[in-house]
């Protein structure tokens, strides 16, 4: 049911415009150490959303650049507004077609609508979620995280149950 879930994400997926929130997250078990960037054993996760909309995620080998600017540029129109955190490879975002704001967490999470509360709240929602399973394999990490992705854009329990009835018609 899952991969059925995100073939319907990937058809659904449209390039986003307005504000948009663009982050990174780690999915893993608890472990000691080193956390966020640099933590051993995690997936990387890309996120991308549209305010007072929603939500696209991708894992990503790294969170370079070269890795994350193309991302971007597919899903996100030209002269949109981009807020992210202070991670050097959104340094990319600094140019023509783009308006784009920092947040320094070091400093303060909000300043006025300068945030990205709004892809923070999908990690942590993400995140309680899959913690139930216990453990995902990494090679079915990226259907789990579509799942969470539909769950976040549909919202009401109502379109949940109206999607997957079309997409149980479908499979039987």
């Amino acid at each position: 049911m899952r991969q059925q879930i995100a073939c319907k994400q990937a058809e659904r997926a449209v390039q986003f415009c307005g504000e948009v929130e663009v982050d990174e997250s780690y999915f893993g078990g608890h472990r000691k150490g080193k956390r966020g960037r640099g933590a051993v054993g995690k997936v990387i996760v890309f996120g991308l959303l549209k305010r007072g909309g929603k939500v696209y995620t991708v894992s990503v080998s790294n969170v370079q650049r070269k890795t994350l600017l193309p991302v971007i540029r597919r899903k996100i129109k030209p002269d949109s507004v981009v807020y992210t955190d202070g991670h050097t490879a959104y340094n990319a975002l600094d140019v023509p077609g783009f308006t784009h704001f920092r947040v320094n967490h070091s400093r303060k999470f909000v300043r006025d609508r300068n945030h990205i509360n709004g892809i923070e709240n999908f990690w942590s929602q993400g995140e309680r979620h899959l913690q139930k399973y216990n453990g995902i394999p990494k090679q079915n990490f990226e259907l789990f995280l579509k799942e969470c992705e539909w769950r976040f854009n549909e919202g009401s329990l109502k379109q949940l149950l109206e999607d997957l009835k079309i997409l149980l018609k479908q499979q039987y």
